[in-house]
């Protein structure tokens, strides 16, 4: 059984400073509860992780608004206009990362490889910063591991177990979120008592250290 804790014990588990993982795509299979006791808590200092900074009042977005971030990490801010606007201003360092390349970023740590080639970037400033590796006479950048202090994962379903069902496109970074941070909180829409048909699962209960419901035991 894994530890089941209101959303807003796990928030508290989440300190200044840490670094973050939250998955899903815009608002699409996004930790809503947790992220929002994180504003209350008022945590800052972080470095986000994910896909994108959401919209200006949703999600990961709130972070944001609420300046809780000193860092993202992402692949596009250009749906949240405070985003850009603190970069703009020196207020928050962004590093803008290809899609495919940030997803296989997080699951190199997760599998703990020791990184990845890859040819986009070539040419372009994404190049900047990185070892150029030459094979057969084509150039790659190479690519380092990224992994987090916490990562808060969405579910549609979950057991006592902390196995869990993603329905659909909710899978979205969630996925390969689960398996490259220190800690993973688990914040499931339904919390079943009876164990998760193997079948279904999609994110195996071995990945979470915590599953945020309302009930706390």
């Amino acid at each position: 059984m894994k530890k089941i804790v209101s959303p807003k014990k796990a928030a508290s588990l989440i300190k200044p400073d840490s670094s973050l993982m939250i998955g899903g795509f815009l608002r699409c299979g996004s930790p809503y509860k947790v992220i929002d006791e994180i504003v209350k808590n008022r945590t800052d200092g972080l470095t986000l992780i994910a896909n994108d900074t959401s919209l200006p009042d949703c999600d990961r977005g709130r972070l944001i608004g609420n300046h809780l971030v000193k860092k993202a990490i992402v692949t596009h801010i250009g749906t949240n206009p405070e985003t850009v606007r603190q970069m703009n201003a020196g207020e928050l360092e962004v590093d803008l990362v290809p899609m495919g390349t940030l997803v296989e970023k997080i699951r190199c740590a997760g599998a703990g490889l020791g990184g990845f080639l890859t040819p986009t970037g070539i040419g372009t400033v994404v190049e900047q910063g990185h070892d150029v590796v030459e094979i057969e006479g084509k150039k790659y950048l190479l690519e380092t591991p990224l992994k987090a202090d916490f990562a808060i994962i969405y579910a549609t379903k979950a057991d006592r177990f902390g196995n869990a069902f993603l329905d659909g496109t909710t899978r979205n970074f969630n996925t390969v979120m689960a398996t490259a941070a220190q800690t993973v909180i688990l914040e499931p829409e339904e919390l079943s008592d009876t164990p998760l048909d193997p079948a279904i699962i999609t994110i195996p209960g071995i990945f979470a250290d915590y599953i945020a419901f309302e009930e706390e035991q």
